[in-house]
């Protein structure tokens, strides 16, 4: 992918006026994290469409070219050239930890949590274990009128997101004293795309 340029250098697109593109920004907050928490309602099965766009736009993280030197910006034949010459698709996130908070009122929470943390590993993001993973139902079939009222109730709840916090802490501490790494890295990838 080295057409796809790492950070993205697509946006702010001005003559599509793309120009309040907060992106940029983002792109530079995923490369200093140490870890990543995702909080997120599910709707209809599916993360929410901001979550979602913003997952697409970091497909540059998964590939793309931090040098866009050696395509002369986006020539695409050099581009072609460099993948076909055996391109190694980095990961520029991979090795942060990453915890998850998956909350719905109805349903389609688990399918929501397994997509995003697959998502996560695929990207290199190293999991903060079982504690960090967290998918609930908040006022499980109950009026929309008063779930906020629902959440303050359940103290569960909070300190179960407060686990997954801490979980993640606790993983970055371990990364950084290296007893904590990613299998990935340590092996060969037959097929790095």
């Amino acid at each position: 992918m080295p057409l796809c340029h790492w950070p993205c250098s697509c946006y702010p697109n001005h003559t599509l006026n793309q120009t309040n593109d907060w992106m940029a920004e983002i792109y530079e907050r995923w490369t200093a994290a140490h870890a990543v928490i995702i909080v997120t309602p599910v709707y209809w099965y599916q993360s929410p469409s901001p979550l979602k766009l913003m997952i697409d736009r970091l497909v540059c993280a998964d590939g793309g070219n931090p040098d866009p030197t050696t395509t002369s910006g986006k020539t695409a034949s050099k581009a072609k050239a460099l993948e076909m010459a055996g391109w190694d698709y980095p990961k520029h996130l991979a090795g942060r930890a990453y915890g998850l908070i998956v909350h719905g009122d109805v349903a389609g929470i688990e399918g929501a949590r397994r997509s995003l943390s697959d998502w996560l590993d695929w990207m290199g993001f190293i999991d903060a274990g079982v504690q960090a993973r967290l998918d609930r139902f908040i006022g499980y079939y109950e009026p929309y009128a008063n779930s906020h009222e629902i959440l303050d109730k359940d103290q569960a709840m909070q300190e179960e997101t407060r686990n997954v916090a801490r979980a993640v802490a606790k993983a970055v501490v371990e990364l950084r004293a290296g007893r904590l790494q990613a299998v990935q890295p340590t092996l060969s990838r037959p097929r790095p795309k």
